[in-house]
């Protein structure tokens, strides 16, 4: 997910040349037809399990009532035992929700403030006399994130106390001054959770219990351990030449930043009620959804079209999920897999517009043959009409590439009239030889990108 929203934000802040495509925004009877959108959806999901591209479950919520549901594939394959809307799902960056709820609970009682510094828990964190709570939950700490350093994936599946994890984070130097940038970081959440841990005196997963599940009758989601399967829980899978379990993080290197383990349905009753002021106050939330950088506070914004919406997304091993709610629709989407080979993004998109009853045109996985001799026509580097977003497109063999500017390059899929995709960035490249143009098509983009060859 985080690809994906990155060529989303680069792309539209380098290019501003944008062509608005047509499409019919225009909502579907209040009183909607329940049949046409559930068939759609069926549909849509049925394509995806007969293609092999995902396994998990979906529900949307409207008005705090579950209007459909959808479970498919294994939570084990190897014991070939068959999911169902109970099973539990490892939710990754979701849980920073969770955190941040709590944070803001804790300021609620006043036994925090955001605009305090966090040198009374961490002296020894540089800047940490100016790094404020309210920095950490916005990412705008400066305080590089520990799954990006280099020794993660060596250390990723083992158990790390509290100190230790303590130490790791207290060792980085500083990306930037505090305030002065934004850069996420998981870190943040960790050193997060630990604050709760002391000003309540309690484990993060007891202060989950208390302050969140317990209210809110959710009895699926807990801060999770080692995947059980006898406890309804899941393993996740990564596709080589076919689905292939991933090892599993060991969840006490994540407290805090993307432990929580849950369903979709628990995930939309957790965040109607966030935005029914059943768990903060809407003064309270109107600041957790003050976006800056396009980061609230432990919340992220999300826009399709004329409608507001906020959610999070989350990425652990091979499990994809995201949670969002719309309030001017009153309506929360969740989604949690344990394998996909499907841009989650392009998902929630297809959902979206099912549900508003908007023109919808399912998926294809058809490849479509085409020559080496004939990609190379494509081959070049494309500049923005405006703006300083350039794409090199290069051949290895018979596949076509992609890159933008200095990010890694991302391989196309040809499906015919000179249209290539991506499908884990969720972006099409139409290219017209004649004009010596491409275009980027992104879902739940409006805009077409133009870009002229050099």
């Amino acid at each position: 997910m985080k690809k994906t929203i990155l060529l989303l934000i680069t792309v539209a802040l380098l290019c501003s040349c944008g062509n608005k495509s047509e499409g019919n925004s225009k909502k579907a009877d209040k009183a909607f037809n329940e049949k046409t959108y559930s068939n759609k959806l069926d549909e849509l999901f049925n394509v995806l399990h007969k293609n092999n591209k995902f396994m998990g479950t979906v529900s949307l919520s409207h008005e705090g009532n579950v209007i459909y549901s959808k479970t498919m594939g294994y939570n084990d394959i190897d014991n070939q035992k068959t999911s169902t809307r109970a099973t539990k799902y490892r939710v990754g960056s979701i849980t920073k929700m969770f955190t941040a709820t709590m944070v803001f609970k804790a300021v609620d009682e006043n036994k925090l403030s955001i605009n305090q510094t966090i040198d009374k828990y961490f002296p020894a964190i540089e800047n940490a006399s100016k790094i404020t709570v309210g920095n950490l939950l916005n990412h705008r700490s400066g305080i590089p994130s520990f799954t990006k350093d280099k020794t993660f994936f060596d250390y990723r599946t083992e158990h790390k106390s509290r100190g230790e994890m303590l130490k790791i984070i207290t060792s980085y130097k500083s990306n930037f001054e505090p305030d002065s940038s934004n850069e996420y970081s998981n870190s943040n959440y960790f050193l997060l959770s630990q604050i709760l841990e002391t000003i309540y005196n309690l484990p993060y997963v007891d202060l989950l219990q208390e302050k969140i599940i317990k209210p809110l009758g959710l009895t699926n989601t807990y801060s999770g351990g080692k995947i059980t399967i006898s406890n309804n829980e899941s393993y996740s899978y990564s596709l080589s030449d076919k689905w292939t379990e991933f090892p599993e993080t060991n969840l006490s290197i994540a407290l805090g930043s993307g432990s929580i383990v849950s369903n979709p349905n628990d995930l939309n009753t957790f965040i109607e009620a966030l935005f029914n002021e059943q768990i903060v106050s809407n003064e309270t939330l109107d600041i957790m959804t003050t976006v800056k950088d396009n980061h609230g506070m432990g919340i992220m914004p999300f826009n399709y079209k004329d409608k507001k919406g906020f959610g999070h997304g989350g990425h652990i091993d091979a499990f994809h999920s995201i949670s969002i709610y719309i309030p001017q629709e009153k309506l929360a989407i969740a989604i949690s897999s344990n394998a996909i080979d499907y841009n989650i993004n392009n998902l929630l998109t297809d959902i979206l517009k099912c549900y508003f009853n908007e023109p919808f045109e399912l998926p294809n996985f058809e490849r479509v043959e085409i020559t080496a001799s004939k990609l190379e026509k494509y081959v070049g580097v494309y500049a923005a009409e405006k703006g300083s977003g350039k794409f090199t497109i290069s051949q290895e063999n018979n596949i076509l590439y992609t890159q933008l500017n200095e990010l890694p390059k991302e391989p196309l899929i040809y499906k015919g009239n000179h249209k290539f995709t991506n499908e884990e960035i969720g972006a099409n490249f139409i290219f017209d030889l004649e004009k010596n143009q491409l275009g980027l098509e992104q879902s739940g983009v409006a805009d077409i990108y133009l870009f002229t060859k050099q």
